[in-house]
């Protein structure tokens, strides 16, 4: 029998979005949309999940991207009861260096893509309703390093959209969840460094446990989920105690951990 109900995940050929998809269609039977840009591992990731499971191949940058994801989601189920935005990416360099360019890169891929997808998809989620939308952002998002300026521009701009957006959008009946990974160890990013110390490893999770935080946002419409969990006490320091957290995250310890936190295929 069909699955009943819908989900889009972008990013999700690898790492935190691949594991999402096989989470929503295996324990939860949604038939997912996968979206990202490598064409050969969606396809083998979709004859994986099943018969309900398809795939779009896009750049989500591109100017027709969300209207093709719309429209493939319109002709082949007429509905969509998640979205799970979290493709993004990385590119490590001070503001000296990488300078107003390095953050217009960030703004487009991590947060104007999302934006301009939501858009395209919100008129589906509302005809849905009770339906969910969840943003993946970041713990950069909430706590910013040397090194990572611009990435965490665009993650504080997706936290802050996403808060605003639940608040638009609870009448319409579409919760809006919103997700902060840290670190995550994924093919591409293995956080090497961090594993092979055993006082940091603590510091790094799995895409699976990020997929779970995605499916307590959105299908059991959980506000915000760290990953892992105690990462929310550093975005709680950066509020009672910013001092504290800018000596530590501009020091020594701080400029060790500049590195990509919870990014996958855009």
């Amino acid at each position: 029998m069909p699955a009943s109900r819908v989900a889009v995940v972008t990013g999700a050929s690898s790492g935190i979005g691949e594991a999402t998809a096989r989470l929503l269609a295996g324990e939860h039977g949604l038939a997912v949309v996968l979206v990202a840009r490598r064409e050969d591992r969606l396809r083998e990731l979709a004859g994986s999940l099943g018969p309900d499971a398809s795939w779009l191949a896009a750049d989500l940058t591109a100017d027709d991207a969300p209207a093709r994801v719309r429209d493939a989601v319109q002709e082949r189920h007429g509905r969509l009861d998640l979205l799970v935005n979290n493709a993004g990416a990385a590119w490590r360099a001070t503001f000296a260096d990488g300078g107003w360019e390095n953050v217009r890169r960030h703004m487009e891929v991590n947060f104007d893509a999302v934006v301009r997808l939501t858009e395209a998809l919100l008129p589906l989620l509302r005809a849905s309703a009770p339906s969910a939308i969840v943003n993946v952002s970041s713990t950069s998002g909430r706590v910013s390093r040397p090194g990572s300026g611009a990435y965490s521009a665009s993650k504080f701009a997706l936290a802050g959209w996403s808060d605003a957006l639940q608040g638009e959008e609870a009448r319409n009946g579409v919760h809006v969840g919103l997700v902060l990974p840290g670190f995550i160890s994924t093919e591409g990013f293995p956080q090497s460094e961090l594993m092979d110390n055993r006082f940091t490893r603590r510091l790094v999770s799995t895409p699976e446990r990020g997929a779970q935080a995605i499916v307590d946002a959105g299908l059991g419409r959980r506000a915000e989920r760290y990953v892992p969990r105690p990462y929310a006490l550093a975005a709680a320091a950066r509020v009672v105690a910013p001092a504290v957290v800018r000596r530590f995250t501009g020091g020594k310890a701080g400029a060790r951990l500049v590195t990509r936190t919870g990014a996958d295929d855009a």
